[in-house]
């Protein structure tokens, strides 16, 4: 048994897959979907998300955050932003790196803090996700 996996952005269908298990963080915490799981909907943060393929491979994406839903084996993900490790510009996600990380150390009435914080988690998340 499978698990059908619609990923979906502003520019439409990202990937239309079959997979064995995926690994993903909502803001409750990191949770591994299998086949059967009962029906779940939850927001997402910024993270990694792993695919487990019935042959043992994996396959790991940064995504900025969205939405995932889950029942009878179906499920979709939407998100704004979604790069597998082939897609990642590691040159600008540690640009980002550094711009984030200097807008949250600056601390004045002119930086929004939580937008800097979220700016950090993208492209920490990217960065390692290209390490992978």
């Amino acid at each position: 048994m499978l698990i059908d996996l619609k990923i979906v952005s502003p520019r439409g269908l990202y990937a239309n897959k079959q997979v064995k298990s995926l690994t993903l963080t909502s803001v409750e915490g990191q949770m591994t979907i299998l086949p059967n799981h009962i029906p779940i909907f939850a927001a997402l943060v910024p993270c990694e998300l792993t695919l487990r393929y019935e042959e043992g491979d994996n396959e790991v994406y940064a995504i900025s955050g969205g939405f995932f839903q889950f029942d009878k084996n179906q499920s979709m993900l939407l998100t704004d932003a979604v790069e597998g490790r082939g897609e990642i510009d590691l040159e600008r996600a540690q640009k980002a790196y550094e711009r984030a990380k200097e807008r949250l150390e600056k601390r004045d009435s002119d930086t929004n803090m939580k937008r800097a914080e979220l700016a950090l988690k993208r492209a920490i998340n990217r960065i390692n996700t290209y390490s992978k």
